[in-house]
């Protein structure tokens, strides 16, 4: 049997009601609209069989299969809504009061039974942010964050702590998704001094020195996004600070570390300065994708050992989204950016199509895999709101404008479980829709008056760099860091000089002594056999290189100290040193 095809929720000004996916896009029947304002949030379940939404009133859960209402709770003030991963416990969040009189305030998270509609337990939840406590996919474990340490339930006896995680001052903690055995990356700031750090436990073995898995520190960080892969094997960190001391960036400083459960962890090496603006794992679990750079922007897949394997080049974008099944690629320039999209066959890193969604404030894909959503949703944008969808290939097939008094706050894809839509091969050829294309407007550039008559010259404030494809292909040699690029060629300056040495003996035929003067060159071409005189010329031909860089800094004006100063006039003693210990060869 064909899975149906996935629905749309939208909430605006308008009411809240579900659309039909594609390819009808009419009304759905499934959700009677709601008309008015007062729709404040809705969420699905993760499967897509359950619904609920607060109407200002009262929360409500429907069966999306059957269409019939199961609960209905008095919360007038929810904001929150979150269900748990097998559908058993409805988690809702309303804001915490206080009494003028200063007395505590009741509890503002509630978890409710869906299936009997009893409220299992309540919490005192002041904290909007992180509001939802965190569930493994089969629920045999929850986490709530309380008070700088992790609270751990098992089968959602919430009466019962099972465990806690307990270091100093936890921040915030990410349960990894996949099965059994469950992990945990937990962040600690800094503090007086001290560098702020992540750290993978395996549940429930959070005691003793060695009982971490993997560690990560690092000094600038005063947040940090986690990221799981989806099969828990490592973990990306992007740690940022608000303000860049360099003032390079406005945004801060953003600087991006893997974690391994097995115990590696290596700071990526972005090869261009600037924000990091999106990080995203591929489904398959084998590389991410990251969006970094000041703009134009560059875009880079990396593998598991951190090494780069195809390079996007540069461009208008900020946000990378991998599609549910792994296969396709999209790189878009949303916010203060004017839309531009670019979608790419991550398979064989071919460019699909290249639309452009206008001010656009929301982008998802399809469970399907296949299309796409975007939307220009209030109150980040309060004029043109609206949505549309897409196909990858770059073909709207639907589109819907809000009248203009009216404003939408949010529109969403009714989820699926993985594995419901099987993946499709990719099409490069568009497919045919029924909405007509609009071709986006050519902006021309502004021209100063005293230009206006004069040819155009093609002049462009940066230089694009083109996509490259960063594997190593056969014949080829691997790509290189700029660490590596930097040895290789400190072993081929060592190769020539050997090379060259070799020649000029085979040029003389009578046996010359060594060269003198062999401050500058970088290998010994002669040893004395004993192990401490060698290493004495080694040291001496080391300070004598630093002198040479020292004069060259000296050359191009750069003021020295005075114990730099004192290196250089050392310089004669430590030649005739040299010379001495070469002689006696």
């Amino acid at each position: 049997m064909a899975p149906s095809t996935p629905l749309l929720t939208v909430r605006g000004s308008e009411g809240l009601y579900m659309v039909n996916g594609p390819p009808h896009f009419t009304e759905s029947t499934v959700f009677p609209r709601e008309s008015g304002k007062n729709c404040k949030v809705y969420t699905f379940s993760k499967d897509g069989t359950l619904f609920a939404w607060s109407n200002g009133e009262k929360v409500n859960i429907i069966s999306v299969t059957n269409k019939e209402l199961l609960h209905s709770f008095d919360l007038p003030k929810a904001v929150c809504l979150e269900f748990s991963p097998k559908n058993t416990v409805l988690a809702t969040w309303q804001p915490y009061t206080t009494s003028k009189d200063g007395t505590a305030g009741v509890p503002n998270l509630q978890l409710y039974d869906v299936k009997t509609g009893t409220c299992l337990k309540s919490f005192i939840q002041k904290k909007m942010q992180n509001w939802c406590p965190s569930w493994s996919e089969d629920e045999t474990i929850c986490a709530r964050n309380v008070n700088n340490e992790v609270h751990f339930f098992e089968n959602n006896n919430f009466n019962t702590i099972a465990y806690k995680l307990h270091l100093q001052k936890i921040n915030d903690f990410v349960l990894s998704p996949g099965p059994q055995p469950y992990k945990v990356a937990v962040y600690v700031p800094g503090s007086k001094g001290a560098p702020s750090f992540v750290r993978l436990y395996q549940y429930p073995n959070f005691d003793g020195p060695h009982a971490a898995l993997a560690n990560k520190s690092f000094f600038k960080a005063d947040k940090v996004t986690m990221l799981w892969n989806k099969k828990a094997t490592a973990v990306l960190v992007i740690a940022s600070t608000d303000v860049d001391k360099t003032g390079a960036s406005y945004y801060g400083e953003q600087t991006l570390h893997y974690i391994a459960t097995n115990g590696e962890s290596a700071v990526v090496q972005l090869p261009k300065n600037g924000p990091i603006y999106d990080v995203v794992w591929n489904s398959s679990s084998t590389e991410f994708c990251a969006v970094y750079g000041f703009m134009p922007a560059k875009a880079t897949v990396f593998n598991l050992k951190c090494d780069p394997v195809f390079d996007f080049g540069t461009g208008p974008r900020n946000a990378a989204y991998y599609s549910p099944h792994g296969h396709i690629l999209v790189l878009a320039g949303f916010g203060n950016l004017r839309g531009q999209m670019e979608v790419w066959d991550v398979k064989n890193y071919k460019l699909i199509s290249k639309p452009v969604a206008s001010d656009s404030t929301y982008f998802a894909w399809c469970p399907d895999g296949e299309h796409i959503l975007t939307a220009t949703c209030a109150p980040r944008l309060r004029v043109n709101n609206g949505y549309k969808i897409w196909h990858y290939t770059g073909s709207v097939l639907h589109k819907y404008d809000v009248p203009s008094n009216a404003e939408l706050w949010q529109v969403s894809w009714q989820p699926f479980l993985d594995g419901v839509f099987p993946a499709k091969t990719i099409t490069y050829q568009a497919v045919p829709s029924d909405v007509p294309s609009e071709e986006p407007k050519a902006a021309t550039a502004y021209r100063p008056p005293a230009l206006r008559n004069k040819p155009i010259t093609n002049s462009k404030l940066h230089e694009e760099e083109p996509p490259q494809n960063m594997k190593p292909q056969p014949g080829n040699d691997k790509p290189l860091s700029k660490t590596a690029l930097k040895n290789q060629r400190k072993h081929e300056a060592k190769k020539a000089a050997k090379q060259e040495a070799r020649g000029e003996k085979s040029l003389d035929l009578a046996p010359t002594p060594a060269p003198q003067n062999s401050a500058r060159n970088t290998v010994s071409q002669s040893t004395s056999g004993d192990p401490e005189v060698d290493k004495k010329i080694k040291n001496l031909k080391k300070k004598l290189k630093a002198i040479e860089q020292l004069k060259e800094q000296a050359a191009t004006g750069k003021q020295l100290e005075k114990n730099q100063l004192e290196k250089i006039q050392k310089e004669k003693a430590l030649l005739q040193e040299l010379e001495d210990l070469e002689l006696g060869v």
